[in-house]
């Protein structure tokens, strides 16, 4: 498939899915959305995409925010339509039962850390920028900035960077658990794919439980969460992988999952 604001390829079973807009920092337009939601789509649809990293083209950004030309000229209801638009794409990424790393590199402000949230890791760079910046705008964050902050780093935390829409630099953003891990600018890509490896040699249908479990169970009551987790482990146990998994074990040797 061709895209024009986006790089897409497959190394390994890993589709790395660039935004490619480094002109304007390749800040989330409208047909950019649109393509991001065509090429994760297909990652989760197509059997030889294991895994998935989202990253940014160039060594500025990962995504500097929304295109605010489009914003400028929108009227009540388009605004609306096009958050729930941006929402609905990230909601696709966060859902998805293969894991999905964002591979931050500078600026990741508005909708562009908004995107990283909506991916289950994060690695950044040392030089990457994280923040919510709408409010200086006039606005409030719309690809659901408000609701995965908080989650992330606690309501205070939250409600203090979308409140003063200031910058949170890597170190900080480590810190306060927005990122999983900061790296040299220079091992970002080779720290990924460390990182991705170490979760593909498991049982993939395993990952993809663990994933589902956590994405939806935190939604849930504690109970009703409990209640999907020893669901989802009847469900590993009726497969091939937990007994490939558990005689491995008990036979002292390497598990051989199948990955399709």
């Amino acid at each position: 498939m061709g895209f024009e604001n986006l790089k897409v390829a497959n190394r390994d079973g890993l589709q790395w899915i660039t935004i490619d807009r480094p002109e304007k920092l390749n800040a989330l337009s409208m047909a950019t959305l649109a393509e991001l939601d065509e090429a994760v789509s297909a990652a989760a649809a197509d059997a030889a995409v294991l895994a998935v990293v989202v990253t940014g083209g160039g060594d500025k950004a990962f995504v500097a925010g929304a295109d605010i030309a489009e914003l400028n000229v929108l009227g009540p209801e388009a605004a609306k339509e096009y958050a729930l638009r941006g929402q609905a794409v990230f909601n696709r990424i966060e859902r998805l039962t293969k894991p999905v790393i964002a591979a931050v590199n500078g600026f990741a402000l508005g909708g562009g850390c908004e995107l990283a949230m909506a991916c289950h890791l994060r690695v950044a760079s040392s030089n990457a920028v994280f923040g919510q910046p709408e409010v200086k705008l006039g606005l409030i964050p719309g690809f659901a900035g408000t609701q995965r902050l908080p989650r992330l780093v606690g309501k205070g935390r939250a409600l203090e960077v979308l409140l003063s829409g200031r910058n949170v630099k890597a170190d900080e953003a480590e810190r306060i658990g927005l990122v999983n891990r900061v790296v040299d600018p220079l091992e970002l890509t080779q720290s990924v794919q460390e990182l991705m490896t170490s979760i593909l040699r498991n049982g993939p249908v395993a990952v993809g439980h663990c994933i589902e479990a956590v994405q939806h169970g935190i939604e849930m009551s504690f109970d009703d969460g409990c209640l999907l987790e020893a669901t989802l482990f009847g469900l590993c146990a009726a497969g091939e992988e937990m007994k490939e998994g558990t005689e491995a074990f008990l036979e002292k040797r390497k598990p051989q999952f199948r990955r399709s």
